[in-house]
Order: C-alpha cells, then sequence, then structure tokens
C-alpha cells in the first residue's frame, strides 16, 4: 500500500480517538453536572482539547449525547444478548438472578452516564426514543424467559410478571446507583432478595429440566409458594441478608 493510501487511515484513525476521547469526556461531565448543566465548553475542556476541535466532529451537545447514548445502548444489547439465554432460565433461582441481574449491575456501575442522561428532564428526544426501544426489548426477553421456565404461565402471567420484575429491578437499580462500596452490595443484595423472593412462587426455585413435567396446568403457584416457605437456597438466603 502507498503512502498516499495509507494517509486518509491514519487520519480516520484519528478522528475516532478523538470521537471516542470526547465521548469519554462527555460521559464524565453528564454525571457531574447532570445533562441540562452541561456545555461543549465544558466537555471540551474535560477532554483538553479546544471548543473548535469538539465542533469539527459534533454541532452541539444533544449529537454528542446521542452518539454515547447509541454505543451504551449497543454495548447493553450485546449484555442482554448474552444473559438471556435458555441455559440461564433453568438455573436454580438464586443462580438465575444472579446470572441476570450482575451484568446489568456491574454495565451501569461501569457506564454511569447511562442514568445521567436518562434522568436529565431535557435530554434528547431521541435518546428518550432508543431507551424505550431498549426497555421494551428487555421487557420481551424476560418474558421469553420466563416462557423457558415455567410454560405453563398464561401469556398474561407471564407479561403480568415480567412487568413486574423488570420495574422492581429498574427502581432497585436507581438506588444501587446512588451508594457505593458496601452499600452498594447492601442494596444488591436485597435487590436480589426481592426478587427471589417475588419470583419463587411463579417459577419454583429450584434447576428446571430442558423438558418440564409439571403437574398441574395452573403453573403450581402454590406449590413453589410453599417451598418457597420452606426455605431459601443458600445464594439467595445470603442476598437476602437472613
Amino acid at each position: 500500500m502507498s503512502e498516499a493510501d495509507e494517509r486518509p487511515r491514519r487520519r480516520q484513525a484519528r478522528g475516532e480517538r478523538r470521537i471516542a476521547q470526547l465521548l469519554q469526556a462527555a460521559a464524565r461531565v453528564f454525571c457531574t453536572l447532570g445533562y441540562t448543566a452541561s456545555s461543549t465548553s465544558a466537555i471540551a475542556r474535560e477532554a483538553g482539547v479546544s471548543p473548535g476541535t469538539l465542533y469539527q466532529f459534533f454541532p452541539n451537545k444533544e449529537a454528542i449525547a446521542v452518539e454515547l447514548s447509541t454505543q451504551l445502548i449497543q454495548e447493553m444489547e450485546a449484555t442482554h444478548g448474552r444473559v438471556f439465554t435458555p441455559e440461564n432460565a433453568r438455573l436454580p433461582l438464586d443462580r438465575l438472578i444472579d446470572a441476570v441481574t450482575d451484568p446489568f449491575i456491574e454495565f451501569n456501575a461501569a457506564h454511569p452516564a447511562m442514568l445521567a442522561l436518562i434522568k436529565g428532564p431535557d435530554a434528547p428526544g431521541k435518546v428518550t426514543e432508543d431507551h424505550d426501544v431498549l426497555h421494551a426489548a428487555l421487557l420481551e426477553r424476560v418474558t421469553e424467559l420466563l416462557a423457558v421456565r415455567k410454560p405453563s404461565l398464561s401469556n398474561a402471567e407471564r407479561a403480568l410478571v415480567a412487568q413486574m420484575s423488570f420495574a422492581t429491578f429498574k427502581t432497585g437499580l436507581d438506588l444501587v446507583a446512588q451508594h457505593e462500596g458496601e452499600r452498594r452490595s447492601a442494596y444488591v443484595r436485597e435487590l436480589k432478595s426481592m426478587l427471589y423472593r417475588y419470583l419463587a412462587p411463579y417459577v419454583g426455585t429450584e434447576a428446571v429440566p430442558e423438558n418440564p413435567v409439571e403437574s398441574d396446568g395452573s403453573g403450581d403457584v402454590a406449590g413453589s409458594a410453599a417451598a418457597a416457605e420452606s426455605g431459601a437456597p443458600t445464594g439467595a438466603t445470603a442476598a437476602s441478608g437472613h
């Protein structure tokens, strides 16, 4: 390859590095100041570049927020593709909850800008719309997981349980994000305990074989509830703090 061919490639690589630098700076600024109070000047200053350099890549703060949100959503989609699997659905309930929630908790801890953008009262409409699509996709995956684990649940039951579980997790995740260290760990344990105690009567607590045989068509809610009352597995008991 000639030197003339290499030059455009080097310029493209430098541009990609600069964009990544600006997005990382924007994430820090959004988390510190919130989206509303943030500015392109603050982002450029955080990135260590001039405002003119920033404007070579982004026309305004909204464009930066949209690009940052798009990248984070792509990473989140890759995460939920790894956790909502039939194999995880059949795990003992405490391990299932760990397998599904831990990656999302870790993701949000590593990328607090996600919540900072969503909670901004004047977040760009594109950001809000994309997150609504993401949430709908996540809710659908939770519903599919319930179908694998407890096929006898009716469509209406699955939808209701999925919505309640997802809403509980989102609310708990907000609390988790507000704390650090042991306090954060305590909220994580309580969140998992809430999910365990809510889900146990519907989907049972033990591992599920690939072709479960159920005693009736009701979902065996009463039997599962009795099992939950008799005591949770070690992992979930530890999660509940009791």
